[in-house]
């Protein structure tokens, strides 16, 4: 995210000030894209203080730790520091932990059990299951989350399971709940399941935390899996009427888009079945985008059935329309990309690169506009998915250009001599961090010290020096070399000499992937080799640029990994997943590759249900309410499947937003010229009269 939406005003509108003010009874705030829910939230806490609860007594749960520490720090600013601290803000598996810790021993559980992460419960399962196979394992695993996010045991999934391998998988989850048992220990499902279970069993337990909170507030509420919503139930479900029910949630029906991970927008249909006197109060009023946006997420999301009725709006203007762009495949898609952010910046010199978001529905998609970004030298940072840069590939040939840069970088060393593997072990390693550490200089200069011997074998020395030798002789040719051709030739002269390649198929069971790997590789060997000198293409075009050395490029390169590192603030367009842009907004949205088969996204052996349409539909209507002035909606005419490429169908969303075809489209190339047109013209009429006229 980049730069600030328009500000909400300072005092709340009418439907905000309802939602807050509403203390006597359950309240579903039906909050609809960039319509302030955070701050209802954070204003309803105040208010909560206020009518005399005591800040413990108020319980605020969310989905992330990133949003219970912003919904926090928003609360701190409004209540004070003081009775912030005491608020119950928390995530759901944290309030889980929390609820076993102190209760847990009503299901037989020691206060001090484990957790355990995804690889702990992935070699659980090998073991509960007799399996080497991780692609198995890792099935297995899936398919037992999801039963327990609709709050099944193994009995209740041998009783759905439909067919041979989900019995199987019911069999193994019957071991692996035994096994858990026995380590006193639980894993990230557990933390909602087995809380929910204290309180259904547990008439002292379930007394004790309903007399906790007074109130309990739950952000992104449409988010709740089948769990969930019966662990709120059992909070808030008091015997005593008066207390019934005293609970807000927060959330909207049109951006459920977390089915695939057990998510259910049925919890939102049992709310008023289940809690007659729910207070509904829709936020219609939006403070991020302009109304031609709007206009077509609403008349997106129309295509889907209502459970509540809600159309957004919003006083920042007409705007500028939605555009459709058409591509002739991924790589004219993303050149055009890059075209529209170069001419946005041309016209406008306040515009930011971290003003742009390029959004996508599945990771690989990243790939085409990376390398289009790196060509034209935009910064960028990869959000949802796997940056270029923090792929293991191209972090080892990182870590070894880091090593010539600076002979002291510890972690680099490590890395280089380690990758590949060159018969240097890890008990020599850690003899050489010893005396490194003793004498205080950098493991590579103490691989070359006299005294060395005194800590390791003549044959392990042997070793170290054969690779110190071999790293300077690559230092002084990286030096020496400059110029693209130059460069590139003695970047693939040193990864045959390591035998990279090789390494990479060693460490990977599947040679599909392997290959891809190596396919990084060489992107990574054609960017350096750009810089080095030659033909370079960014904002202007193409021109020869200043020759450089391998060296050189590489201590750019650190520059660069640092800047990614620094996190947020940093000038760079941001490309990720529609599913991890919900939450952030950005001045100008490209949506990408918005055909059939990839937005609504579907597989040859699967059935596009219902259900599964509807679901794709608000994913779109995510995607484009994260856009505050201008949004492009780009499809293409030819994409590839696989190793085929084949027709592209412009995905049915794009006729469902009903855009007036004149100001639909427009050909970016033509925008171009244009553009350059105008720009043209104007510079006409600022040049100084022609004194001999």
């Amino acid at each position: 995210m980049s730069a600030p939406a328009p500000a909400a005003p300072a005092t709340l509108n009418a439907a905000q000030m309802e939602a807050v003010h509403y203390l006597g009874g359950p309240c579903l705030v039906l909050a609809g894209a960039g319509s302030g829910k955070t701050r209802v939230i954070t204003h309803k806490i105040a208010r909560l203080l206020q009518a005399g609860l005591q800040p413990k007594q108020i319980a605020a749960i969310t989905f992330t730790n990133k949003a219970a520490l912003e919904m926090r720090e928003r609360a701190k600013s409004l209540v004070g520091p003081r009775a912030a601290k005491d608020l119950a803000i928390s995530t759901f598996h944290s309030l889980g932990v929390r609820m076993l810790r102190e209760d847990g021993t009503h299901l037989g559980l020691k206060e001090q059990f484990s957790i355990l992460d995804a690889d702990d419960v992935l070699g659980v399962l090998r073991d509960a299951g007799n399996c080497s196979d991780n692609k198995l394992a890792r099935s297995w695993q899936w398919t037992i989350s999801l039963w327990k996010n609709n709050g099944l045991n193994s009995d209740g999934a041998a009783g759905v399971a439909k067919d041979e391998d989900e019995r199987l998988a019911a069999r193994v989850m019957k071991l692996y709940e035994e096994r858990l048992q026995a380590y006193q220990a639980v894993d990230f499902d557990d933390l909602i399941s087995l809380p929910l279970k204290l309180l259904q069993t547990s008439d002292v337990a379930r007394a004790r935390w309903q007399a906790r909170f007074g109130h309990v507030l739950v952000d992104e509420y449409q988010d709740t899996n089948a769990v969930q919503y019966e662990l709120l139930k059992c909070l808030v479900d008091h015997e005593d009427e008066r207390k019934r029910g005293l609970f807000t949630a927060v959330g909207d029906d049109d951006q459920s888009i977390y089915g695939w991970r057990g998510a259910t927008i049925e919890n939102l249909k049992r709310l008023p079945e289940e809690f007659p006197a729910l207070k509904v109060i829709p936020l219609e009023q939006n403070y991020r985008s302009t109304s031609a946006i709007l206009r077509a997420a609403n008349e997106v999301i129309g295509g889907n059935p209502k459970i509540f009725p809600k159309k957004l709006w919003s006083d920042l203007g007409e705007g500028e329309p939605v555009r459709v762009a058409e591509a002739d495949g991924e790589e004219h898609e993303a050149e055009r990309a890059v075209t529209r952010i170069q001419a946005l910046r041309a016209q406008d010199g306040r515009i930011q690169f971290s003003d742009f978001a390029i959004l996508y529905r599945a990771n690989h998609q990243a790939r085409v506009f990376e390398q289009k970004l790196r060509a034209a030298q935009i910064p960028y940072k990869v959000s949802g998915g796997q940056s270029f840069f923090d792929r293991a590939e191209i972090k080892d040939l990182c870590g070894w250009l880091r090593l010539l840069v600076n002979q002291d970088d510890d972690p680099a060393f490590l890395r280089a001599v380690t990758t590949p593997k060159r018969g240097i072990g890890h008990q020599t390693l850690g003899h050489l961090g010893e005396f490194s550490g003793k004498w205080k200089v950098s493991m590579f200069e103490a691989l070359f010290a006299e005294s060395l011997g005194t800590a390791l074998s003549a044959k392990a020395i042997g070793s170290l020096h054969e690779f110190g030798r071999y790293v300077n002789d690559l230092q002084y040719k990286a030096r020496n070399t400059s110029g693209a051709e130059d460069a590139k030739a003695l970047m693939l002269n040193w990864l045959k000499e390591i035998d990279y390649e090789q390494h990479l198929h060693d460490n990977e069971d599947n040679e599909k992937v392997a290959a891809a790997r190596w396919g990084n590789v060489m992107d990574f060997v054609d960017w350096v080799a750009k810089r080095c000198g030659g033909q370079i293409t960014q904002e202007g075009g193409s021109f020869e640029s200043e020759k450089k050395s391998v060296l050189e490029v590489a201590q750019s390169i650190s520059v660069i990994l640092s800047l990614a590192e620094r996190g947020d603030e940093q000038d760079q367009v941001v490309l990720t997943t529609l599913h991890a842009s919900k939450g952030l907004e950005w001045p100008h949205v490209i949506l990408a590759g918005v055909n059939e088969g990839l937005l609504p996204f579907k597989t040859d052996n699967e059935d596009m249900t219902p259900e599964r349409l509807q679901e794709e539909r608000r994913l779109m209507y995510v995607g484009i309410t994260r856009a505050q002035r201008s949004l492009v909606v780009s499809t293409l005419r030819r994409r590839k499947k696989g190793r085929e490429t084949i027709a592209g169908v412009p995905s049915r969303f794009i006729a469902e937003m009903k855009l007036h075809e004149a100001a639909v489209k427009e050909d970016p190339r033509d925008k171009l010229k244009r553009m350059r047109a105008e720009m043209g013209a104007k510079l006409a009429a600022a040049a100084p009269p022609d004194p001999a006229r």
